[in-house]
């Protein structure tokens, strides 16, 4: 089953470190196109500006990398469905976890409003390491951080489980679901707008166990 998604609508992956992000957006992308849904994906930009640059960002340079990847959200979102490899929410959420900064966030959570489905990947991947990672003792508190703000904001979003082909099928579920529950997904929030219908229970929780039968349950729910 294709989910019915609009020209704007943007599926935004957040999540901790190595925790398949990347891989995740670019599998939901390809299965899109491969369905003839226009979809484009946009990349991780902090990535990209590490690798030119050699190093981390500075503590006044964050905010511009922010404003970077929600502009390239936006713009491949007048043509289409957009699959984000992370969004300006990470950014915010790294300067407070690195630099006790928290003024990204108005900013980011504005942005993260107008995304229609905001999918979290879970930590349960092995710890991949690489030259711009912090470290497997990362993982949890940025995903403390991603919750909070999300709640904080009531903003809707699903937790991805799963390795491989079952975490793809998972998030696909979940985009199923939530279009279906929705009918066509928000391509633009009220500013007053309540958490979506889709929401998970137990927002704050990080036990997998919970939030796997939290999201066998959604998915019955539905079908």
């Amino acid at each position: 089953m294709t989910p019915v998604l609009p020209t704007g609508c943007v599926i935004a992956l957040v999540g901790a470190e190595s925790t398949g992000k990347t891989e995740l957006a670019r599998a939901i992308a390809q299965r899109l196109q491969d369905r003839d849904v226009p979809t484009t994906l946009v990349s991780e930009y902090l990535r990209e500006w590490c690798e030119r640059e050699g190093r981390t960002p500075r503590p006044d340079e964050q905010q511009a990398i922010a404003d970077e990847q929600t502009r390239r959200i936006a713009l491949a979102a007048a043509t289409g469905v957009v699959v984000a490899d992370t969004t300006a929410l990470m950014t915010a959420v790294y300067s407070e976890q690195l630099f006790a900064d928290t003024s990204l966030y108005d900013r980011a959570l504005a942005a993260q409003r107008r995304y229609a489905i905001t999918l979290l990947t879970a930590l349960d991947l092995p710890w991949v390491a690489d030259d711009m990672r912090d470290g497997p003792h990362a993982q949890q508190p940025t995903d403390t951080l991603v919750r909070a703000a999300l709640a904080g904001a009531k903003l809707s979003y699903a937790v991805v489980h799963g390795s491989g082909g079952e975490r793809l099928a998972n998030a696909w579920n979940a985009l199923v679901s939530i279009a279906g529950n929705e009918g066509r997904p928000r391509t633009r929030a009220r500013s007053d707008a309540k958490p979506a219908s889709w929401s998970w229970p137990c927002e704050k929780c990080s036990d997998p166990e919970c939030e796997h039968r939290l999201f066998s349950d959604l998915i019955a729910r539905r079908e």
